[in-house]
């Protein structure tokens, strides 16, 4: 049998403080799946982000969940504390849980969120986007952001 390749999308939403995460992602159906050594569970989300670049884009990335209790639980703690978020886009083959290949990732600070009677999204600012407005707790280091563009100019103040 040939493989099948699809995109898919892994999440990691984690506190800044507490040391507590959630590993998401959105494909494989009521199932499990590894990514680099971790398991994330199964959660319909839905990731729209923005390009990110050496000054910020200053447009929020949003990812978008059902509005049903499980998810209003965490969320609201999500927003209120300025959890980050790391979504991964990654190919994936059909056939192979463990086949993937990861395309790129999107880091950013929760910073709001809206909802409506079937759907919950919580907007993200990239670090950059988030320092410029000043957003709290704004520490640049790797494992809250990730690795910054190498043409990035940085003030640290």
């Amino acid at each position: 049998m040939s493989d099948t390749l699809a995109f898919a999308q892994y999440m990691i939403l984690r506190s800044t403080s507490e040391g507590f995460r959630y590993l998401f992602q959105n494909y494989w159906v009521n199932e499990d799946a590894p990514l680099s050594g971790s398991i994330f569970g199964f959660m319909p989300f839905a990731f729209s982000g923005t390009t990110v670049t050496k000054s910020g884009d200053n447009l929020p990335a949003t990812i978008g969940f059902p509005n049903n209790e499980l998810s209003r639980g965490w969320a609201e703690t999500a927003v209120t504390n300025y959890w980050i978020a790391t979504v991964s886009t990654v190919l994936v083959n059909s056939d192979n849980k463990s086949d993937t290949t990861i395309l790129s990732q999107y880091n950013g600070q929760i910073i709001s969120a809206s909802w409506d009677e079937t759907m919950l999204q919580l907007q993200m600012a990239s670090v950059l986007d988030a320092v410029g407005i000043d957003v709290p707790r704004k520490r640049l280091t790797q494992q809250l952001v990730g690795n910054l563009p190498l043409t990035s100019s940085v003030r640290i103040g």
